[in-house]
């Protein structure tokens, strides 16, 4: 499903991870993880995913849950699967007493827009993402 993920956001030749990475991000070898997921079922296949990860806020001075993906094969898209995976996300916030359910979307995604938009999420456009990878990353590591 990551893979599939990757090639819909047409970014495929970045994925480095495999099954194994993914397994030991989900399940450490040492029983303290920090990458969660939930999935969707349909006749017992796995066909739809959510992994997630906590955040924290200084503002609010509380977690929340960052989803890092969001993912319901195609076949299975305008079922509620999606909808469902959110909805476990939010009782996990509301459980746990954390204040935000956060995620990116990409820019030309108007499907997924629609339907986050559709589920009472709003855009956080007052924000520019940054990021630091490979050499730039090394370079500034490197003082």
């Amino acid at each position: 499903m990551v893979r599939d993920l990757a090639e819909y956001e047409k970014a495929l030749h970045e994925v480095e991870a495999d099954e194994g990475h993914v397994r030991a991000a989900l399940f450490p070898a040492d029983g303290h993880g920090s990458t969660h997921a939930h999935v969707a079922e349909v006749d017992g296949v796995v066909v739809g995913m959510a992994v997630w990860f906590l955040s924290y806020s200084t503002w609010t001075g509380t977690s929340g849950v960052w989803l890092e993906d969001l993912y319901v094969d195609p076949a299975h898209r305008g079922s509620g699967l999606g909808k469902g995976l959110l909805t476990t996300l939010a009782q996990v916030c509301v459980e746990r007493g954390y204040r935000r359910l956060e995620w990116w979307v990409l820019d030309w995604n108007a499907p997924s827009i629609a339907f986050y938009e559709s589920i009472g999420a709003r855009p956080q456009d007052e924000w520019i993402r940054y990021r630091l990878d490979g050499d730039a990353l090394a370079t500034l590591a490197a003082g």
